[in-house]
């Protein structure tokens, strides 16, 4: 059985699929182990080429080096080519999909879930799916370099980047209102090329709102963790002309392209909900 045959079910006991507070927030996979690993040395016959999953998780495991370290042009170049050419049916997913077709209105807030394909300290990859009218609000990705694929759906993007990322002596200023570039402002309809952001450019604090059902394929590298100061934080911004004094200097009287971010609390009812995933599947070496 493909993906794109595979049919949604409840919530429950079936474990292969999440629905919440009654909209079309389901997903359905085919049932497969996510990782396998196999030893070096030992001839496998390969009967077709490595998938383009495959090939991104390859790919991925020698880019990414760890905490404190950002892709060089070459390789980020070289990521953004396998990702550019993925479809929704490289990670299990078919428009055909009840999710990216609801038959209701979504009532009050709908649930954002997610499902990770793969993580290790270095990366992880993982799949966003945004219900219409859902919103993930603006928030950061410290020290990672992140590439977001929009496989499916049309979504807004909204992205800053900070003007003072850090001060002379190297501390992170207060967290009160911080003067902040807009990076981008726009819709992106699927099939659209990657795009990356860095730990000070690009647009690392961003906001996704969904205009139809969206699956978004994002590698982050490394991956959030609180153990490593790597925790997510949230923002509100406000309009550039409602605290601009001293600095216009800065804009040079173009306050549209800027605002300032307030650091928040995490956002009522913006809790992902994990779901396991069970789309195809990669091969880890051991070497």
């Amino acid at each position: 059985m493909t993906m794109e045959t595979a049919r949604l079910v409840e919530q429950g006991r079936d474990h292969k699929v999440v629905s919440r507070v009654g909209h079309a927030s389901k997903v359905g996979y085919h049932v497969s182990k996510a990782i396998t690993k196999r030893k070096c040395g030992k001839k496998i016959k390969h009967s077709v080429p490595p998938t383009v999953l495959q090939q991104l998780f390859v790919s991925c495991r020698q880019v990414f080096k760890g905490p404190g370290t950002v892709p060089s042009p070459h390789d980020v170049h070289n990521l953004c080519s396998i990702l550019d050419k993925m479809r929704p049916e490289d990670v299990g997913l078919s428009r055909d999909l009840q999710f990216f077709k609801p038959k209701t209105v979504v009532q009050g807030t709908p649930r954002v879930t997610y499902t990770t394909i793969y993580e290790c300290s270095n990366f992880s990859l993982c799949c966003l799916f945004i219900p219409a009218t859902g919103v993930i609000p603006l928030h950061n990705h410290p020290e990672m370099t992140v590439f977001s694929k929009l496989l499916l759906g049309k979504m807004h993007i909204k992205s800053y980047d900070w003007v003072d990322p850090v001060n002379s002596d190297g501390s992170t200023p207060a967290p009160q209102l911080r003067l902040a570039k807009l990076k981008a402002d726009s819709v992106f309809t699927s099939p659209c090329n990657t795009s990356v952001l860095y730990p000070t450019e690009g647009g690392n604090i961003h906001a996704f709102t969904a205009i139809t059902p969206c699956a978004v394929l994002d590698v982050l590298g490394p991956p959030y963790s609180k153990e490593d100061d790597r925790d997510c934080s949230y923002y509100k911004d406000h309009p550039y002309a409602a605290y601009s004094n001293g600095e216009a200097s800065v804009t040079e009287g173009n306050g549209d392209c800027y605002g300032w971010l307030e650091e928040i609390e995490m956002p009522e009812n913006s809790e992902m909900d994990k779901i396991p995933y069970l789309g195809p599947q990669v091969t880890e070496t051991s070497c």
